[in-house]
């Protein structure tokens, strides 16, 4: 699968890697070219670089890896050539405090939609910071970590779905791109628990079992 990433920091650097590994062609695009060269030597694999419209050109699927705020714009600026093509947005717009910057409005992931209409809007890889993705693979306590998914395209979906899978981990469904806010806003709370409070996210829900409330033993 031929891959275009938008962006140079962290998260760019984590999930190319990780899906160069995977057998992928991976494409970094940045507004400094020079950024883009780096961290594509640093990916290798023969991991291309330049522009972000060269890495939307490129890919087939695109991954926004791009701080809320500035995502909407570049996704605008290059919406004729993203008509049709797959966006994967990981970011997540969580400010000082712990606060979500998109409260009371569009998600993150809508936004980038509303930026380009025609695009397929994908929300995943929000969830865990940048070194849980380098890691390989994401297993704990023998399980595989699970990724959220949330789009409107099935196509667009399975090949989400896909670079899951190809990064060790499984893929689960989390609704249509109207739930990606949910994932934005659990993002904000977990990363507000962990950090501030130094908190074990996991220990705030019961097992699956239990779920629904424990059930009577049959007499």
């Amino acid at each position: 699968m031929k891959i275009g990433v938008l962006g140079t920091g962290n998260m760019a650097d984590a999930l190319a890697t990780q899906w160069v590994r995977a057998g992928h062609e991976v494409f970094v695009g940045g507004r400094d070219e020079q950024n883009a060269q780096r961290l594509a030597t640093r990916i290798g694999g023969g991991a291309g670089h330049g522009t972000l419209q060269a890495a939307v050109g490129f890919g087939e699927v695109v991954l926004a890896a791009l701080p809320y705020g500035a995502g909407a714009e570049i996704v605008r600026e290059h919406q004729s050539a993203l008509q049709g093509k797959i966006l994967v947005d990981c970011a997540n717009p969580v400010g000082p405090g712990f606060r979500l910057l998109t409260e009371g409005g569009p998600s993150a992931a809508r936004r980038l939609a509303a930026a380009a209409p025609g695009v397929h809007v994908v929300k995943a890889f929000n969830l865990c910071h940048e070194d849980v993705w380098r890691m390989t693979p994401p297993v704990f306590d023998g399980q595989p970590l699970t990724v959220p998914i949330c789009g409107d395209d099935e196509a667009a979906l399975a090949l989400a779905r896909k670079l899951v899978r190809d990064m060790g981990c499984e893929p689960v469904a989390g609704g249509g791109l109207d739930r990606a806010g949910l994932l934005e806003a659990t993002a904000a709370l977990f990363i507000g628990l962990w950090v501030a409070e130094h908190a074990d996210v996991r220990a705030i829900a019961p097992p699956l079992a239990y779920a629904t409330g424990p059930r009577a033993e049959s007499a």
